[in-house]
């Protein structure tokens, strides 16, 4: 039987510290690898170990040690050499909501714990997920459940100005360099542009187009991956799939531009260029659209914030060399004709 609304919200809201375990697996940062080894056999915890946390004397978390390192480390290798000092951890006043979603966010196994003071009180895994939540999992709603974690993650995200800049700003970066791109790459064709100056009437609209298939391309693509990990099959059957919408899009936007074009200005060479270069940009466009929110989910990066500023600028590159290098290559086979 599916789970109704008001169950999956009760559960998603239930304070962090009611599904923690208490016999979590700490050593101490003064520690050598051997003394905390003997140490640990000396005490053996009923529950799995993911990773050992680090902490200092007043039992503050002060980092994370892998299974790994731990166990390959000579025994007299001091536990401060080994740890990982950049951990991530959940306040006492987090709830399952938040656990989930800096889960999906980091794709870590296990999260500590700690009160207002940053002292560890317990850990808990990704089994919160994969087993407190199977029922909801289970249901009919699962997508809202993703939807609901997705949400949330954001606008935690927002509430913290700095963090927001910081995760935002480095991929307006790319927008910055695709326009600075795009410039240059516009002076390298300047003599087609002389030549036939009806070329840059049309760049507004050759890059329109593009951009709007492309953000539409992204935006899809985020919905069909959210709250899941895509394969690289699965990636290539989009691609496939993909390339035909942006035939058909792109040849239908590019007969309604051009024939535009050709009773406004009548120029064939005119018409050639832009077919080209709005059927060969908003196919580029879509492949990029499909492509880029995939790939950074498979390297382990969050797409709502990069894939846009990523695809816009390499969509415009793409694009405008598309268009003009058509227009040269066409240029010598066009000039010489009489318009119509």
């Amino acid at each position: 039987m599916a789970m109704t609304a008001a169950p999956v919200q009760e559960v998603l809201n239930d304070p962090i510290t009611q599904h923690m375990r208490t016999d979590y697996a700490a050593i101490r940062i003064d520690q050598t690898v051997g003394e905390a080894l003997s140490e640990i056999r000396s005490r053996p915890l009923e529950g799995r170990i993911i990773y050992f946390y680090v902490v200092d004397p007043e039992n503050h978390l002060v980092g994370v040690v892998p299974t790994r390192r731990l166990l390959l480390s000579p025994l007299d290798t001091p536990i401060a050499e080994i740890t990982i000092r950049k951990v991530i951890s959940l306040p006492s006043s987090a709830t399952v909501l938040d656990a989930c979603a800096v889960f999906m966010m980091h794709r870590l196994l296990a999260l500590p714990i700690v009160d207002d003071e940053k002292r560890l009180i317990g850990v808990v895994d990704v089994d919160l997920y994969t087993e407190e939540l199977s029922e909801i999992d289970r249901s009919e709603r699962n997508e809202d459940l993703f939807q609901l974690i997705g949400v949330h993650l954001i606008d935690a995200r927002k509430q913290n100005a700095w963090v927001s800049f910081r995760d935002r700003f480095p991929w307006l970066m790319c927008n910055i360099a695709g326009g600075i791109l795009a410039a240059f790459l516009s002076g390298l064709f300047e003599a087609e542009l002389q030549q036939a100056v009806a070329l840059a009437l049309f760049i507004p609209v050759v890059l329109a187009l593009a951009e709007s298939v492309a953000i539409q391309s992204v935006s899809l693509t985020l919905q069909a991956i959210h709250g899941r990990q895509p394969t690289v099959t699965e990636l290539l059957q989009k691609l496939r799939a993909e390339l035909l919408v942006g035939l058909f899009l792109g040849s239908a936007c590019a007969m309604v531009v051009g024939t535009v074009a050709m009773l406004w200005l009548g120029q064939r060479y005119l018409l050639a260029c832009l077919f080209g270069g709005i059927a060969g940009g908003v196919t580029a466009a879509a492949i990029i659209g499909v492509a880029m929110p995939n790939l950074l989910r498979l390297f382990q990066r969050e797409p709502q914030v990069a894939a846009g500023p990523i695809v816009l600028a390499l969509t415009d590159m793409v694009t405008l060399i598309i268009y003009f290098g058509l227009a040269r290559l066409l240029a010598p086979l066009f000039w010489n004709l009489p318009t119509l």
